[in-house]
């Protein structure tokens, strides 16, 4: 069983018969042709927008790297590969992913059995609470260790240590940043898991480690798995983070790739580095998929509300104190280390830096136009981008939930699910420049529109509404699709009178999702945002590069407000959060 595709049992007596009629009118080659129509009309426009604006981007980059004197230059792949320097940036890209996914899985693991399992005061807004750093700006997750274990932070103060610029700021950056992923996509699973499997095996004669190890631990591996994968994906491919953190001598491909375009200007190098990367993601996530199809016997799940108990005993009552803490140190003191950073100024604290945020002048000339006009930018764009990844989304997940022949458009669709994941794990720095150089000839002139901006921040958007619609989408009962054909009721009012109904809390989450990761967006949009209309990330970065006291508290304040816009947003969808709306 998919985990986020239950099955549905056939039904007896008159439902028997309306499946039957349905089917039959459904399956015939006529039925067929019209579902095979349907799914490729669905998937023409999200098809078109990844061609045209993620793909089309990266191939152009990438051969402008390559391709050289009317021919291509691969002699350039060895050459880059067999830099000791390119090695070395190679080596620590996976070794900080390999080392981060480990550390995460490791210390999420204890919340998100605390969250799925356990029945406490504050539950939900702890959910949500640790659920903020993920859709934070990676630049901002930088500052906030940066006031943490950089300049003046609390190591330095307490211990005289700095451990910015190094990969132990990194590794706990990543665990900040990720720590919501293992919680939800396990928790969520967790949740649903009988315990009275266990309690079988406990009375059975097993201790409490080996009915854990026997029983629950093998159902949980595939979201165990899906976690990891996901962190290591992120953390590949990490930029802000280790922009902000790793200083000159520490650097991921993703970095790597920033400093050989922007500031050196060398696109062979680049280009070979892209390469490098796109097929490392697309090595992890065809293993991903291989494990997943490999998976048999899938555990008896329950509703997750009947699982959950007050915890009792001194056991547990330790376990949910020592998560609570944790919790503390891994996710409430970075961020209140950053409010704190944005207060103190020269004369002690007070809202000095926010002030200075209102006007150009006081930001030493880094900003042609006050940096507080980038809320509303990043507002603006984001709103743009919600549209844009809804509509995308919307329409790839609906093509992939419809039942159709198999075959070759089958395999099609299965395909295009897969390449819909591919722009999280693409260099959006190769993005951001490669918007540059391609879209730059009429008809798709748009280096001077401010929809280039939106258009990057959907392609990292998109994959998130299609994520959070499938599992509900696949969740309607078939017969129901099937017995309002059955009365005559059109495809489109078939969509709007069974499937829309139950989606609407799946929209309002993923548009809240897409919304977030695009207040975000950093990699791609530090190329293409323009200098009188900065996002609140570029700003941040900005503010971050200059030297001075001043530009510090000013980078603090920003991602302050920053930090609450995106809480704002995660409380909010806590509100709507349905079971079946997706992984995280």
């Amino acid at each position: 069983m998919d985990l986020d595709r239950p099955e549905v049992t056939a039904g007896t007596g008159e439902q028997d018969g309306v499946r039957g009629a349905g089917a039959a009118a459904g399956t015939g080659a006529g039925g067929r042709g019209r579902t095979t129509a349907v799914r490729l009309a669905l998937i023409a426009l999200p098809a078109a927008f990844l061609a045209l604006f993620f793909a089309y981007p990266v191939a152009a980059i990438t051969a402008r790297g390559l391709y050289d004197g009317g021919r291509w230059h691969p002699e350039r792949i060895a050459e880059v590969l067999g830099d000791p320097g390119i090695l070395h940036v190679v080596w620590f890209t996976v070794w900080q992913a390999a080392a981060s996914t480990v550390l995460t899985v490791a210390l999420a693991l204890p919340g998100a059995y605390v969250l799925a399992r356990y029945d406490f005061p504050g539950r939900r807004a702890l959910r949500a609470l640790v659920t903020v750093p993920f859709v934070m700006p990676t630049v901002v997750v930088g500052s906030a260790f940066l006031g943490l274990l950089g300049r003046g932070g609390l190591t330095e103060q307490w211990w005289g240590l700095r451990l910015d610029e190094g990969p132990a700021a990194i590794l706990l950056a990543h665990v900040f940043f990720n720590y919501a992923v293992v919680v939800r996509v396990v928790g969520s699973l967790w949740a649903q898991l009988d315990p009275r499997q266990e309690e079988a095996a406990r009375v059975l004669g097993a201790g409490r480690w080996a009915a854990w190890r026997t029983v629950t631990l093998p159902a949980l591996a595939p979201s165990v798995v899906a976690a990891a994968a996901m962190v290591f994906l992120f953390t590949f491919t990490s930029f802000g983070v280790v922009q902000v953190l790793g200083g000159p001598r520490y650097a991921t491909l993703e970095v790597e790739i920033y400093r050989q375009t922007a500031q050196l200007l060398d696109l062979p190098t680049a280009a070979v580095l892209t390469l490098v990367q796109f097929a490392a993601v697309a090595a992890l996530m065809a293993l991903h998929a291989r494990a997943v199809r490999r998976r048999r016997g899938a555990p008896a799940l329950v509703d997750a509300s009947r699982t959950a108990r007050r915890p009792r005993g001194a056991r547990q009552r330790a376990l949910l104190a020592a998560v609570l803490a944790q919790i503390a140190v891994l996710i409430v003191v970075p961020l209140a280390v950053l409010v704190e950073r944005s207060l103190s100024g020269p004369g002690g604290y007070g809202p000095d830096f926010y002030r200075d945020l209102a006007s150009a002048d006081a930001t030493g000339g880094t900003f042609t136009v006050a940096p507080l006009e980038a809320i509303g930018n990043s507002l603006a764009y984001a709103a743009a981008a919600t549209a844009i990844a809804l509509t995308v989304g919307g329409l790839a997940a609906v093509a992939l939930t419809l039942r159709g022949p198999g075959g070759r458009t089958g395999r099609l669709v299965r395909g295009f699910d897969a390449l819909l994941m591919l722009p999280l794990g693409t260099s959006a720095v190769t993005v951001g420049f490669g918007f540059l150089v391609a879209l730059d000839e009429p008809p798709l002139d748009l280096r001077s529109s401010w929809i280039l901006v939106p258009l990057a921040q959907a392609l990292v958007g998109t994959p998130f509404v299609v994520r959070t619609l499938l599992p509900v989408l696949r969740a309607v009962d078939d017969r129901l699709r099937e017995a309002a054909a059955v009365l005559g009721a059109p495809p489109a009012r078939v969509w709007r009178e069974v499937d829309l109904p139950p989606a609407r809390r799946a929209l309002l989450v993923s548009a809240g999702f897409a919304f977030a990761v695009s207040l975000g967006e950093f990699g791609a949009t530090v190329f293409i945002a323009r200098a009188d209309a900065p996002t609140l990330p570029v700003a941040v970065a900005r503010l971050l590069g200059r030297a001075g006291e001043a530009s510090y508290g000013q980078a603090m304040a920003l991602s302050t407000i920053l930090m609450l816009v995106c809480a704002a947003t995660l409380l909010a969808l806590e509100g709507v959060r349905t079971d079946r709306s997706g992984e995280l």
